[in-house]
């Protein structure tokens, strides 16, 4: 049996999330900006200066520094500024962004941008998040961070301008070891890193993993976790915020998107994941992940896409 440790590893490390830059650039003066009620997950690196955080709710505003980051993994009522009062940061004004410039000795550079969370396993982990996860440069946990953060701003550097791609690119990386070192210093989290946790129940996460399309029903899985019908049903969702059935479902559309896209039939990955015929197989498929495994596996053709692995044994 792996230790939990790395499966919860595994689970972060098996993320599937897009980051998206809206812009990078410069604000001067008085100024706020917010991207809530868009309904989406958003990032700010702060690669220049200094603003303040306004999260409602919250009993006082959080000073950024440069090297600082904010993860906004729901969407939140807040607002950036350059006002540490609440009051007088709602009251600026909107502002369009400048250009960065390495030279300014006012103002405040940001690197903003989205996230966007596969449906499915990807979604189960993150609400199982906090709300919002802060990055300070002065972290001495953060050696790793710090170094990636470091490319970033070596990257906003580039004239005429930083690859958008590249800062996309690093800041997927940034959010994983932000992730991976609160979950190593002992944040309290839920959801499936918190099942990883436990050791009855890692054991069985490890088992629903490396054989999703095995015939599992509630009595095997309590069985496995060593408690009765009723008791695990009870703790798996207390824990998980999900029912086990939900995530089971999860780990197999995971394991039959793998599959399609290594470039199995849809008949050959329904078998695999436990479904006895292709037209059940066919619409759990299409409501878990929104489009026929077919088109799926079309979109994916000519990738030469590597399965990902279960968790190893033999850690201790």
């Amino acid at each position: 049996m792996i230790s939990s440790s790395h499966l919860v590893d595994w689970l972060l490390e098996g993320l599937e999330l897009d980051a998206s830059l809206f812009h990078v650039g410069r604000y001067c003066g008085g100024w706020h900006a917010s991207t809530q009620g868009m309904g989406r997950a958003s990032f700010h690196l702060v690669v220049q200066g200094h603003c303040w955080l306004h999260i409602d709710g919250q009993p006082a505003p959080l000073r950024l520094e440069s090297g600082d980051a904010v993860f906004l993994l729901r969407d939140l009522a807040y607002r950036l500024s350059s006002d540490q009062s609440p009051a007088d940061a709602c009251a600026q004004p909107r502002q369009p962004m400048q250009a960065l410039d390495s030279t300014a000795s006012d103002g405040v550079g940001l690197v903003c941008g989205f996230f966007h969370f596969q449906s499915g396993l990807s979604s189960l982990i993150v609400e199982g998040l906090a709300d919002w996860i802060v990055l300070r440069a002065d972290d001495p946990a953060g050696s790793a961070a710090r170094a990636l953060f470091g490319l970033i701003l070596e990257e906003c550097r580039r004239t005429p301008q930083p690859s958008q791609t590249l800062l996309e690119r690093l800041t997927h990386l940034l959010f994983l070891y932000v992730l991976r070192q609160q979950v190593h210093a002992g944040q309290s989290l839920g959801g499936l890193v918190a099942l990883a946790r436990q050791p009855a129940f890692a054991g069985l996460l490890e088992q629903l993993i490396k054989a999703p399309g095995q015939a599992w029903t509630l009595e095997s899985m309590a069985a496995c976790a060593g408690l009765s019908r009723s008791a695990f049903f009870k703790r798996f969702n207390e824990l998980a915020g999900q029912s086990p059935g939900q995530v089971l479902l999860a780990l197999r559309m995971r394991h039959a998107g793998q599959l399609l896209k290594a470039g199995n039939t849809v008949e050959q990955v329904g078998a695999q994941v436990g479904y006895q015929s292709v037209a059940a197989f066919t619409r759990a498929f299409a409501k878990a992940v929104g489009v026929q495994p077919g088109a799926y596996r079309k979109q994916h053709e000519g990738r030469a896409p590597t399965l990902e692995a279960a968790p190893r044994q033999g850690y201790s």
